[in-house]
C-alpha cells in the first residue's frame, strides 16, 4: 500500500474542490503574461502565503515557466520549515503528496541519492503540515502535465549545503528548481515595501550572505540557489512584487512577496 502525505492547506490556503482550484489557477496565470523578452531557465522563486494574498505573486513565475511546462519531468521544490525545527534539510519517505488535483509522485532514486549528503535526512513530520511547499503543487500539476517531486524543508543548512542538495537538478532540461520564500513580515505598508526593495535587490544581486530570515522567511533556501547561480554566472530576473496591502490584507501588518526566474540562454 502506498504511503501518502494528504493536503493540509486545502480549503484555508486555496480552493479544495478540484474545479474551482483549476478555475482560480487558470484565471491567474491569464492575467500574468511573462514579458515578451523573457527567457526562462530552469529555476523560480515563488512566495508561498494563500492564494488570496499571494497567488498572483506566484502565478507570474508559473505563467513565465509554463512554456517549459511540458519538457519538465522532475521538480526539486525547497522551502522554509514553518512548523517543527528542521536539523539541516529534511526530505520526505512518502510514495506521493496528494492535492486537490491528485497524487505527485516522489523520486525514489533522487531521495535514495540526496541522503547521501551528510545534511540530508528524512523528517515526514516536517512534511506534515509544512505550508510553503504544498501550495506550490496546484501551480505544478497546472504547467507540468506529468512529474515527479522532490521535496526538501530547510531547517538550519547553510548556503554551501543547500548549493549541494540543489546541485544534481541543475542543468537538466526536464527539471525545475522551484525555491519557496516571502518576504519581509508583519511591518506597516511603507516599511515593507522599502525592506523588500532591498531584498529584491540583493537576490537580483545574487548577495547570499546579506539575505537574512528579517528579509525572507526562505532566507537558507534562496541563499543555497543564489551561490550557486553565483557560481553558475547565472542570473535572476524579478517577475512581480507586492505585498498583502495590496492584494487582500490590511495595511499595518503587510507580508511581503516577490516572484523571479533564472535567466535562460
Amino acid at each position: 500500500m502506498q504511503h501518502l502525505r494528504p493536503p493540509a492547506m486545502a480549503s484555508s490556503f486555496y480552493p479544495a474542490d478540484p474545479a474551482e482550484l483549476r478555475q482560480v489557477i487558470t484565471e491567474y496565470l491569464a492575467a500574468c503574461p511573462p514579458p515578451a523578452d523573457c527567457v526562462p531557465g530552469n529555476a523560480i522563486i515563488a512566495p508561498h502565503a494563500g492564494y488570496i494574498y499571494s497567488g498572483r505573486i506566484a502565478a507570474a513565475a508559473y505563467a513565465a515557466i509554463a512554456p517549459l511546462g511540458t519538457q519538465l519531468r522532475r521538480v526539486a521544490l525547497i522551502g522554509p520549515a514553518h512548523k517543527v525545527r528542521v536539523h539541516k534539510i529534511a526530505i520526505s519517505s512518502v510514495d506521493a503528496f496528494l492535492s486537490p488535483l491528485g497524487p505527485v509522485p516522489l523520486s525514489d532514486a533522487d531521495r535514495t541519492s540526496l541522503l547521501e549528503q551528510a545534511s540530508v535526512s528524512i523528517n515526514d513530520a516536517a512534511h506534515e503540515f509544512e505550508h510553503s511547499l504544498e501550495v506550490h503543487l496546484p501551480f505544478l500539476q497546472s504547467i507540468c502535465p506529468d512529474f515527479v517531486l522532490i521535496p526538501m524543508v530547510v531547517g538550519d543548512a547553510s548556503p554551501l549545503e543547500v548549493q549541494n542538495a540543489l546541485a544534481p537538478f541543475w542543468g537538466d532540461p526536464h527539471t525545475l528548481i522551484v525555491v519557496s520564500t516571502d518576504l519581509s513580515h508583519f511591518h506597516g505598508y511603507e516599511t515593507a515595501k522599502q525592506k523588500d526593495a532591498v531584498t529584491i535587490q540583493r537576490i537580483i544581486d545574487l548577495d547570499y550572505e546579506n539575505i537574512h530570515a528579517e528579509n525572507a522567511c526562505g532566507c537558507r533556501a534562496v541563499n543555497g540557489l543564489l551561490r550557486m547561480l553565483q557560481e553558475k554566472s547565472q542570473g535572476l530576473r524579478l517577475l512581480s512584487t507586492a505585498n498583502s496591502g495590496d492584494t487582500r490584507g490590511p495595511k499595518d501588518r503587510v507580508v511581503g512577496y516577490g516572484s523571479f526566474i533564472v535567466n535562460g540562454t
